[in-house]
């Protein structure tokens, strides 16, 4: 399942995104991941969580990204969460490429069995309604 938890800078988006990596670190029997753009939230999140700072994998564009993530899902099947961080920043401004993302994301969440969790830093008004119906209040 893909949620999207949406909203303009400063809107509370990452501290509720850590809240529910936290939470799902503790209540996971697998693993959980978290990715952001560098490691700013190393503190933030509880040492059992991995933390994967993209900028380190160069990754640029959608494409790219989603590759990066079916990669950890085909190579850990543990992996129960996936958390994201910015995800506008790490692949790019572009909302069709955007939609196009989110709906691969779906069907890798349905065929590995993981959830996945991104921010998004827009207003749900601003973005595509293939997008904005996995968004979470």
């Amino acid at each position: 399942m893909v949620k999207l938890i949406l909203g303009n800078k400063g809107s509370g988006k990452t501290k509720r995104l850590i809240e529910m990596c936290n939470e799902a670190t503790e209540k996971s029997k697998g693993n959980v991941v978290l990715i952001e753009k560098n490691n700013q939230l190393s503190y933030n999140i509880t040492y059992k969580t991995r933390l994967v700072a993209a900028d380190d994998y160069d990754i640029q564009g959608f494409d790219a990204f989603y590759g990066f993530i079916s990669g950890m899902c085909a190579s850990n099947y543990d992996i129960t969460d996936i958390f994201i961080v910015s995800t506008l920043k790490i692949a790019g401004q572009d909302f069709d490429k955007l939609a196009d993302f989110i709906g691969k994301l779906d069907t890798l969440s349905e065929k590995s069995n993981t959830n996945i969790v991104l921010t998004v830093s827009a207003d749900k008004s601003a973005l595509p309604e293939s997008v904005a119906k996995y968004s979470i209040d």
